[in-house]
């Protein structure tokens, strides 16, 4: 009887723990950011290259109080630079594609590098 008492989903595994493989969405957004999204090619952490950096766009969207999740959906207006976005405007074709947990990633790095 005393076997019984003791069930092995009880027991704590030995070792290390169980590596979690869920990323926090900062950790997607950036991959996002530098992979499929290619938004590396014109945006800089800290410098304006082609388009502006990761900090004047996070600034702008919250002083402005913007949606950036609408804006990559090319379901608002660019609010960070207007001038800039006939160059931008083809890489809405890529952000449109991508899943709504996606974007908030995106945004959720982007807004991670706030000073």
């Amino acid at each position: 009887l005393t076997f019984l008492s003791c069930k092995k989903e009880s027991q704590e595994p030995f070792g290390k723990p169980e590596a979690t493989t869920e990323k926090s969405p900062e950790v997607l957004g950036k991959e996002i950011f530098e992979g499929k999204g290619n938004c590396v090619a014109c945006h800089q952490v800290n410098q304006k290259v082609i388009g502006p950096s990761l900090q004047e766009i996070a600034k702008i969207y919250k002083d402005k109080n913007g949606n950036m999740v609408n804006f990559l959906k090319a379901e608002s207006e660019a609010i960070v630079d207007p001038a800039q976005f006939p160059v931008m405007q083809a890489n809405l074709a890529i952000t449109k594609t991508f899943t709504d947990e996606e974007l908030k990633a995106v945004e959720a790095y982007i807004n991670s590098n706030l000073k």
